[in-house]
């Protein structure tokens, strides 16, 4: 075994403490957050929390949690998610998988326009009257179609797909498998990494997604939980939170945007382990070729 260098041991000490320090200095805000989500008024306005929680408090997550229409939204919320990323995957993988066909006809002309939309869009008046008049508004369809293929996700999936050896798929076709056989029983296996890559990219951007409904719903059962602690926000700050008295109002005016971080932040938290170790592989396996 040949024993490290001098300048190697260095770097290694070297590279070691800056990680550190960038690891520190991204975990303070959100510890900070965490600590401002538990402390008091009074500890707060004075700029006394930093790690730990001061003249701890749970007003905010008391009024939250007792509210039944926090739980319903909640619960709207994680629907939106799993139908909108199940509906984005399905859509993005296969218009991925035709692009990756280098002697399809039309092929650029397919790439062309998904680019195109990267860069121009119909506006925010043309779309709400789209997705009016063909009857989508306060339903799931709302969220979940107008927003079901994002190109930068498109284009990495296509990379992806054309970075798979080629022999695979014709040994496939020689066996008998379909064009969608092959997808489903050859090229989606193979393609784990990029998969939930994708899916974690899709998922993030429907849970912390507000505006669509909050433009495309009229009924607040229907709303998601973004959109209440939003109106949380707006209630607290402005003076306006109906049913909290005034120390409890100055509670939540307090920390109720730390509150709202941690709330909407957590479950994507505790999702992510569990797909971090085919985030790197899937977007750079998939960012190879253009």
């Amino acid at each position: 075994m040949v024993k490290p260098s001098r300048s190697y041991r260095v770097f290694q000490g070297v590279n070691g403490v800056v990680l550190t320090l960038v690891v520190l200095v991204t975990l303070y805000p959100f510890t900070n957050i965490l600590a401002r989500s538990f402390s008091g008024e009074r500890q707060i306005r004075a700029g006394e929390v930093t790690l730990l929680p001061r003249g701890f408090n749970l007003t905010t997550y008391k009024i939250v949690f007792q509210d039944e229409m926090f739980w319903r939204n909640y619960g709207n919320t994680v629907m939106y998610t799993v139908v909108a990323t199940a509906v984005a995957m399905v859509l993005t993988t296969c218009y991925a998988y035709v692009l990756s066909k280098k002697h399809l006809k039309g092929r650029g002309v397919l790439v062309g326009v998904a680019v195109f939309t990267m860069f121009f869009t119909g506006g925010l008046i043309p779309n709400y009257i789209l997705v009016t008049s063909l009857g989508l508004k306060n339903s799931v369809w709302a969220i979940a179609l107008p927003n079901a293929i994002s190109v930068f996700n498109l284009l990495v999936m296509k990379a992806f797909f054309e970075n798979l050896p080629a022999d695979l798929e014709e040994a496939a076709q020689i066996d008998g498998l379909s064009t969608y056989g092959i997808l489903l029983r050859i090229v989606l296996p193979l393609s784990k990494a990029v998969v939930a890559t994708m899916v974690l990219f899709y998922s993030v951007s429907f849970w912390n997604s507000w505006f669509s409904a909050f433009l495309y719903m009229d009924q607040t059962d229907l709303m998601p939980v973004t959109v209440y602690l939003r109106n949380l926000i707006q209630g607290a700050t402005g003076g306006g939170n109906a049913g909290a008295g005034t120390e409890q109002l100055s509670q939540v005016g307090a920390n109720i945007q730390s509150v709202t971080i941690v709330l909407t932040a957590l479950p994507i938290l505790c999702v992510y382990p569990f797909v971090q170790r085919y985030f790197v592989s899937g977007v750079m396996l998939g960012a190879v070729k253009g």
